[in-house]
């Protein structure tokens, strides 16, 4: 508490009180009523460390993707099967059962 009225009493000493009213409409104007005010600032830290991890989570599923894309390009076995399962395809003699 006897810091707050230290403090208080070298601005009163140093500051008018027509420049501390000044500088508490500069700062209130800057904190809490302009366009980017503290809770604006929040709110877009907020959604960067959102749009972060989606960033993160495309690039391991772009990683994964271009994993599955070239075993489905290297290997026949492996396009058949793909298309088997994805998009219930089979050979003219066989029956396929789906089973849910």
């Amino acid at each position: 508490m006897n810091i707050f009225k230290s403090a208080f009493n070298y601005l009163i000493t140093r500051y008018t009180k027509i420049q501390l009213l000044i500088i508490l409409v500069i700062i209130v104007f800057a904190f809490f009523i302009s366009e980017s005010n503290i809770f604006s600032r929040f709110g877009y830290d907020a959604k960067i460390i959102e749009l972060n991890s989606q960033i993160e989570y495309y690039q391991n599923k772009t990683i994964e993707d271009k994993q599955k894309l070239q075993e489905l390009q290297s290997d026949k076995d492996r396009i058949e099967k793909f298309a088997r399962e994805n998009y219930l395809m089979k050979k003219p003699d066989e029956d396929v059962f789906i089973v849910e």
